[in-house]
């Protein structure tokens, strides 16, 4: 964007709106040019079309209908929500009304604990952009109770009406509003309204970039580069087929346990969460503590892998893993890590390998996986039959999920944090958004093929066939976690928003073998990537796993810092001897290319 105004910092240190009018008209003419330079492609992709006017694919219009019909068969209950609205709204007007005449006043509403929306200070300060902040809280607080309140309706489609009604008032927040949002106001006018022409651009943008669909910056992309600053630890790529890259990492003591750890990391995203920077990294702190460590890297599949299913990420994924890593090391069993749907796919790998009676996996640790889908968390709101038909139809066309609609659906999730801070932030603000190594990653999302996603929505969280003996059938094999017996371990997140704990903690009853379970703070990222070293949050544990999650967590025993220390000591006995460092090409494999390799390097959004 070409302007050459004074910065905000230094308008509002001057005390004056200081601009140069001739760039700003510059700027919004450069705008306006990229604006129709849009709307001409939008139009160039639609012509010929009988509408663009998306369907109801999530059956919102349905759920809705009904849950008036509901509301009007209860008008007691209705007006008496209407009479608590008023009454609460009159409080709000005498408590401002004091506020303005500088007596002392009892907020009506507050914001929950946590809630960044809120935390500039003007919001406090400022009688009237306080005013504005508890009449939001009131109304968002009224609509949740009036939904909340309504009987008689199916469980799913309640939990679709919560859950869009949230995004609803989430979207209405004052604080995505210029002249509703006090630091946003601030800047304005100090910048002379700079930063809005900016965030027109960020807009323009970020349109630009997803192809006439809306894809918001969530960092600065540039700042990263895989294998320069971010997935760092040294290794070689040694063995590769159509699914997967397998990476060795370069030893880093002259020692190393007998049994190899193998990661399989989800496919949903990149592996590189595991190794993001050297002091956050899991892959170089095993390393360091003497693992031979092996991690899977997944395909960036496109329409020629539309037919690999669920069965080839088993056979041509950990199974072929474990091949390799026999003739790399010699060893014919591992240490295996699942990581969310990696963990899911560990699962019925060791399903399918106790079927066959063969002993490839030494322990097993589950990170963030669900084997039990009975509660899969607000995921859930978008899988149901007519959603999954009009996905299928979809991916049929391409023979993939495309990684951004995935990573949208996760983003509405935790909306407040993953869509309008950044909407606040690029557009009203007008700033670039922070180089942020975690979502450099989030934003490197992966395809799905048409049909393995298929597959795992239906027999996953559909008709939770994976809990089942006999349930589902891979590769010829019928899979029964009951034969399982595998020592394994469990880690979840209390915050997790994706696999949530207590749904997890079903996995270990799931299974023969003897397991643990262990609990992380917060959530399905940060409480995975928490090395010892940074001395954040908590975890718990109790070797007791007693039927009720609630009851494993009342007599469980908190620890301060993170579970990677408990379970190193857990690992441990399931090591081996220590053996002279392995060095990647030594052995059986031979180097395909250095790490992180090109798998990795192939991104979903580079055209």
């Amino acid at each position: 964007m070409a302007t050459s105004a004074p910065t905000a910092s230094a308008a509002a240190e001057s005390g004056a709106a200081t601009y140069d009018p001739m760039a700003l008209a510059e700027s919004l003419a450069s705008a306006a040019e990229k604006s129709a330079k849009l709307m001409g492609e939008f139009a160039a992709r639609h012509a010929g079309s009988q509408s663009v006017v998306p369907g109801d694919e999530l059956g919102l219009g349905q759920a809705f209908m009904e849950l008036a019909a509901k509301m009007l068969t209860n008008p007691a209950r209705l007006a008496e929500g209407q009479l608590n609205l008023w009454r609460d709204y009159m409080n709000l007007w005498q408590t401002s009304m004091l506020r303005m005449m500088g007596a002392p006043a009892i907020a009506v509403a507050e914001p929950a604990k946590g809630d960044k929306r809120f935390k500039d200070a003007g919001w406090q300060e400022h009688f009237l952009f306080d005013y504005v902040k508890q009449s939001y809280l009131i109304a968002a607080r009224w609509m949740h109770e009036q939904v909340a309140s309504v009987e008689g309706m199916p469980e799913p489609m309640k939990k679709k009406i919560d859950f869009f009604t949230r995004q609803y008032i989430d979207a209405l927040a004052p604080s995505n509003f210029a002249l509703t949002n006090p630091e946003v106001f601030r800047e304005t006018v100090a910048s002379g309204g700079q930063n809005l022409v900016r965030g027109l651009h960020n807009l323009l943008d970020d349109i630009e970039r997803g192809n006439g669909q809306l894809r918001i910056s969530m960092t600065d992309s540039k700042a990263f580069e895989l294998g320069v600053n971010i997935a760092t630890t040294p290794g070689k790529v040694v063995f590769q087929n159509d699914l997967m890259q397998l990476i060795q990492y370069e030893p880093a003591t002259k020692k190393q346990w007998t049994r190899p750890l193998l990661i399989i990391p989800p496919w949903i995203n990149k592996y590189y969460i595991l190794d993001l920077r050297e002091k956050n990294s899991f892959i170089r702190w095993a390393v360091h503590e003497g693992m031979t460590v092996f991690v899977v890297s997944w395909v960036n599949p496109d329409e020629r892998l539309a037919h690999k299913d669920f069965e080839d990420y088993l056979t041509e994924g950990p199974i072929a893993a474990l091949d390799a890593i026999e003739k790399a090391t010699g060893e014919p069993d591992a240490n295996v890590v699942g990581y969310c749907l990696g963990g899911t796919l560990l699962a019925a790998t060791l399903g399918w390998l106790a079927a066959k009676k063969q002993k490839r996996i030494a322990s097993a640790t589950f990170m963030t996986a669900l084997i039990d889908f009975s509660a899969p968390g607000e995921l859930e709101v978008f899988i149901d039959e007519d959603q999954v038909v009009a996905l299928e139809k979809k991916m049929k066309q391409r023979g993939y999920l495309e990684g951004s609609e995935m990573a949208n659906t996760f983003n509405l999730l935790r909306s407040n944090d993953l869509i309008w801070s950044f909407v606040i932030n690029n557009y009203l603000m007008g700033r670039d958004p922070f180089p942020f190594d975690l979502l450099h990653w989030n934003c490197d999302s992966t395809r799905m093929p048409a049909t393995m996603h298929s597959f795992y929505l239906r027999n996953m969280y559909m008709n939770n066939r994976l809990r089942e003996p006999g349930g589902l059938n891979l590769a010829g094999v019928p899979i029964d976690l009951s034969k399982v017996t595998t020592p394994s371990y469990f880690v979840s997140a209390i915050e997790d928003h994706i696999a949530p704990w207590k749904t997890t903690y079903a996995g270990p009853r799931l299974l023969k073998g003897k397991s643990r379970f262990v609990l992380s703070g917060s959530g399905h990222i940060a409480g995975m990537i928490n090395p010892p070293a940074a001395h954040k949050y908590a975890y718990w544990t109790n070797d007791k796993l007693p039927a009720s999650a609630d009851q494993w967590l009342a007599d469980a025993t908190q620890h301060d810092g993170s579970w990677w220390t408990d379970w190193r000591a857990w690992i441990a006995s399931h090591a081996g001897r220590e053996v002279p460092a392995r060095v990647p090409g030594k052995g059986k494999l031979p180097v395909v290319e250095p790490a992180p390799g090109s798998y990795a390097r192939q991104r979903a959004d580079a055209g």
